[in-house]
């Protein structure tokens, strides 16, 4: 099943279904693409993963880490599918970053590996954008992460059957593919990543888990269309505002 956040026409929110293109509420359809689309869920947090494919490690000339590297994304950096993102002004490089991004069923803490997959109400697309400038310079990544519209998400949640252990994922800017690989080239994997995070910090429902990125990351400019698809899931399509 795949579920989808929108106003309709009267402007109340609804979470509706998507199926072969259609939004569905009740004993009514939605054209998505006259829909207004929301982000899919509502975070209190984004617990971000960094370095969780080895590619990338390699790219960023990073060693691999020997466990999970988290950092924060806040509730402002939260973008819907179809949104045009505004970028930091006087940045020279501010990349996408491609991710499978897990939705958090139920508030949970202490989460054992083997009960992870409990507590996730399904996946969805999202977009790391990345002020490398800032990143750079300084340890906590607030400049660098954690930006108005820094993580455009959806557009939908794809249940956790819909999606496979090898899902592709890939990047589009401009209709060119700039990142294509595939979940099952985790460093940690989902379960460890739900283990390890729920050690330290309880999470909500509709709480994100931004699992890592593959290599092929890049500057983003002005008038830039992205894509992020995930099998399963869908394309995430957002806009760039330099």
């Amino acid at each position: 099943m795949r579920y989808i956040r929108f106003r309709d026409p009267s402007g109340s929110v609804r979470r509706g279904t998507f199926d072969d293109g259609t939004i569905r509420f009740g004993d009514r359809t939605y054209d998505p693409e006259t829909a207004d689309v929301l982000p899919p869920c509502e975070p209190t947090k984004i617990v971000c993963v960094g370095l969780n494919y080895a590619d990338h490690a390699a790219e960023r000339d990073s060693e691999l880490p020997d466990r999970p590297l988290l950092f924060f994304k806040t509730p402002n950096t939260v973008a819907a599918h179809g949104s045009t993102v505004t970028l930091p002004d006087g940045k020279e490089r501010v990349d996408w970053e491609a991710e499978l991004a897990v939705v958090i069923g139920e508030q949970c803490r202490n989460v054992a590996a083997e009960d992870a997959m409990a507590v996730v109400e399904g996946y969805t697309c999202l977009n790391d954008i990345s002020n490398r400038d800032d990143q750079d310079r300084e340890q906590n990544w607030i400049r660098g992460k954690a930006f108005d519209n820094a993580a455009p998400m959806g557009p939908v949640v794809a249940t956790p059957d819909e999606v496979p252990d090898d899902a592709a994922i890939e990047l589009r800017v401009d209709g060119e593919t700039k990142q294509a690989s595939s979940i099952d080239q985790f460093i940690f994997s989902v379960p460890e990543l739900i283990a390890e995070i729920t050690t330290h910090i309880t999470l909500e429902a509709g709480d994100v888990i931004s699992t890592g990125t593959p290599a092929g990351v890049g500057p983003l400019s002005d008038g830039d269309h992205v894509e992020v698809e995930i099998d399963g899931i869908g394309t995430l399509e957002h806009d760039v505002d330099a």
